[in-house]
Formats: structure tokens, sequence, C-alpha cells
């Protein structure tokens, strides 16, 4: 069964949005190697890497479903960030905009009766729970402690254990 053009426009999109996101978390993995916050760094990374994932995810469907995969630019990440809370506020709007964009192709997927689209998505909508999840409990942490410099240096370290949970 092949995707109608619409689905195939708009998982096209996500594929490029999973992208941005990669490139986004890189962005902020880049800008925290330049602080004190080396675990933080670490944790974006490991976001990075999962955002790839995600679209190779995309990708994969959209030619196991005889689609033609259609790659677009991918904007330059912001480089400079005011602190640690700074980077998870954008984060987590980031991830806010990504599960959006999901459910709008959820809701593409149920308007064409496209039942296998349906199903694929499932994996992301709780993927998307789980990634917002993440990061609000740090940002949630990260606001607890306000300029807590003992209580921040515990965070990033706590964070950078993400890296090495990944590795296992």
């Amino acid at each position: 069964m092949k995707l109608s053009s619409k689905l195939e426009k708009v998982l096209n999109d996500q594929v490029n949005l999973e992208l941005n996101s990669a490139y986004a978390y890189l962005g902020m993995a880049a800008y925290f190697e330049h602080t004190a916050f080396t675990g933080f760094g670490k944790w974006m990374e490991v976001q990075s890497k999962e955002e790839i994932g995600h679209a190779d995810r995309f990708f994969k469907y959209i030619v196991e479903r005889g689609g033609r995969v259609t790659l677009q630019a991918i904007a330059e990440p912001k480089r400079d960030y005011k602190s640690p809370l700074d980077v998870f506020k954008a984060s987590l709007g980031h991830e806010q905009k990504v599960s959006a964009a999901i459910c709008a192709i959820y809701e593409l997927a149920g308007d064409e009766k496209d039942y296998a689209t349906l199903s694929f998505l499932k994996w992301f909508l709780d993927e998307q729970v789980e990634e917002e999840r993440n990061v609000s409990d740090i940002l949630a942490k990260l606001e607890l402690i306000g300029d807590n410099r003992g209580a921040l240096y515990q965070i990033d370290k706590q964070a950078g254990r993400r890296a090495e949970a990944a590795k296992s």
C-alpha cells in the first residue's frame, strides 16, 4: 500500500524536523563543551544521536511504503545560551514542537484511514511522552536549585551518566 502524496510530504517534513533536532542538540552539546557542564554536553550528544535514529526510522518507513524521500536543508543551530536553564527551556520547546508535528501526522493518517501509518506513529507518540518528561525533569530541577552551584554540579554529573548508560 503506497503512501498518499500528503502523507509522503509530511513524513518527509518530519525527517527534516528530526535531523534539525539532532543538529540543535549537537549545537547544545557544543555550547556545554565550552563550559564546565560537560555532563550536560554528553546528555545532549546522546539526545542528538537519538534524533538521528528517529529520522532514520521515518526515512525507512517512507521507502518501505513506496514513497520518495526528499531531503531538505538543515538550519544552523543556536550557538549561545545564557545558562543551562536556558538550554533546557529551549530543549523542551523543541520537543513540544516535535510532539505537535507527530500528532498532526497522526491526525492526517487517521483522516486518510492509513492504519499502517497510525501503527507506525504509535511508537513515536510514546517516545515523545518520554522525551518531554526527561527534559522536563531536568528543567524542574534546574528551576528548583536556582543559583546553587553545588546542586548544579550534581545535576550536571547525573546528566553525564546518561551517556555512560547509553554505551552499555
